[in-house]
Protein backbone atom coordinates (compact mmCIF):
# COMPACT_ATOMS: atom_id res chain seq x y z
CA UNK A 1 0.00 0.00 0.00
CA UNK A 2 3.00 1.97 0.93
CA UNK A 3 4.56 1.22 -2.61
CA UNK A 4 1.74 2.65 -4.50
CA UNK A 5 0.76 5.87 -2.41
CA UNK A 6 4.51 6.65 -2.90
CA UNK A 7 4.04 6.41 -6.73
CA UNK A 8 0.55 8.67 -6.89
CA UNK A 9 3.05 11.14 -4.67
CA UNK A 10 5.76 11.32 -7.50
CA UNK A 11 3.29 11.61 -10.15
CA UNK A 12 1.74 14.48 -8.67
CA UNK A 13 4.76 16.22 -8.30
CA UNK A 14 6.05 15.06 -11.88
CA UNK A 15 2.50 17.08 -12.80
CA UNK A 16 3.41 20.08 -10.94
CA UNK A 17 6.86 20.10 -12.60
CA UNK A 18 5.39 19.49 -15.70
CA UNK A 19 2.80 22.11 -15.29
CA UNK A 20 5.27 24.95 -14.18
CA UNK A 21 7.39 23.96 -16.98
CA UNK A 22 4.99 24.31 -19.96
CA UNK A 23 3.04 27.54 -18.42
CA UNK A 24 4.68 29.94 -15.89
CA UNK A 25 7.90 29.22 -16.44
CA UNK A 26 7.52 28.50 -20.39
CA UNK A 27 9.95 31.29 -21.09
CA UNK A 28 12.93 30.64 -18.21
CA UNK A 29 15.97 29.39 -19.56
CA UNK A 30 15.74 26.22 -18.07
CA UNK A 31 12.53 25.29 -18.66
CA UNK A 32 13.63 22.08 -21.13
CA UNK A 33 15.28 20.92 -17.72
CA UNK A 34 12.38 21.35 -15.51
CA UNK A 35 10.87 18.83 -18.60
CA UNK A 36 13.45 15.96 -17.81
CA UNK A 37 12.62 16.25 -14.43
CA UNK A 38 9.31 15.65 -15.11
CA UNK A 39 9.74 12.91 -17.56
CA UNK A 40 12.21 11.23 -15.39
CA UNK A 41 10.19 11.12 -12.16
CA UNK A 42 7.30 9.82 -14.68
CA UNK A 43 9.87 7.38 -15.93
CA UNK A 44 10.63 6.16 -12.07
CA UNK A 45 6.92 5.77 -11.24
CA UNK A 46 6.06 3.48 -14.39
CA UNK A 47 9.50 1.58 -13.16
CA UNK A 48 7.96 1.49 -9.51
CA UNK A 49 4.72 0.35 -11.07
CA UNK A 50 6.26 -2.49 -13.42
CA UNK A 51 8.45 -3.80 -10.63
CA UNK A 52 5.05 -4.38 -8.18
CA UNK A 53 3.25 -5.63 -11.67
CA UNK A 54 6.12 -8.38 -11.98
CA UNK A 55 6.93 -9.31 -7.90
CA UNK A 56 9.89 -7.94 -7.95
CA UNK A 57 8.82 -5.29 -5.17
Amino acid sequence: MALWFFVVLVCLSASFVLYLALGPLRRAPNAGVLRLIALVQYFAALLLVAARMLGKA
